[in-house]
């Protein structure tokens, strides 16, 4: 009775262990394979997702820098000496940082190749920290613009001559700066 009952117990633990076997490779199967290719996939596609809005925003910035700095012909009103536009922009950037403008000099635009140079002579009263954002402001900028020297009126007699101590936190910069405005080339080049 007890052997008929021991091979009656380890029939069903093979029958049960067989058809746990079959179950379990008719519905899981290749599935967790096929899973981890699928996680890949999407891995891979993703990582191509993230490209492309980086590369997407890239191209705005591309075409807003031609857009702003590109002009069809030296005659063009981008192109102009005072450009309008760019003096608008600074003068409101500069009274944002709280910079005082003392005066803007432009001087005669330079012709280049491919490009024309129009450069001015900026006097600002600001600190040293205002100063630095309105350099990290100009660099912002959808225009191109080269910061081509700087000069700070720090000299002894004003030190002399100021005998307050707030107005010495206040410096005078000279910057000259040139706005750069890329001109469209007619001749067309051939590979």
């Amino acid at each position: 009775m007890v052997e008929k009952r021991n091979l009656i117990l380890l029939a069903c633990l093979l029958g049960l262990t067989a058809s746990y076997w079959l179950s379990a490779s008719f519905f899981i199967g290749d599935k967790p394979f096929e899973i981890k290719v699928l996680e890949q996939e999407q891995q891979e596609l993703n990582e191509n997702l993230i490209s492309a809005q980086i590369l997407a925003s890239q191209l705005d910035r591309v075409f807003t820098l031609f857009q702003e700095n590109l002009a069809l012909s030296k005659a063009d009103s981008l192109a102009d000496d005072a450009s309008l536009p760019f003096l608008n922009n600074l003068t409101d950037m500069l009274e944002d940082l709280d910079i005082k403008l003392l005066g803007i000099k432009p001087k005669p635009r330079l012709d280049k190749i491919n490009y024309l140079k129009a450069p001015y002579i900026i006097t600002l009263e600001c600190s040293f920290d205002q100063f630095g954002k309105f350099l990290a402001e100009i660099e912002r900028s959808p225009r191109l613009i080269t910061i081509d020297e700087f000069e700070v009126k720090n000299g002894i007699e004003r030190i002399k001559a100021n005998t307050e101590e707030d107005k010495l936190l206040y410096q005078e910069f000279i910057v000259n700066l040139s706005t750069i405005t890329l001109v469209k080339s007619k001749n067309k080049i051939t590979s």
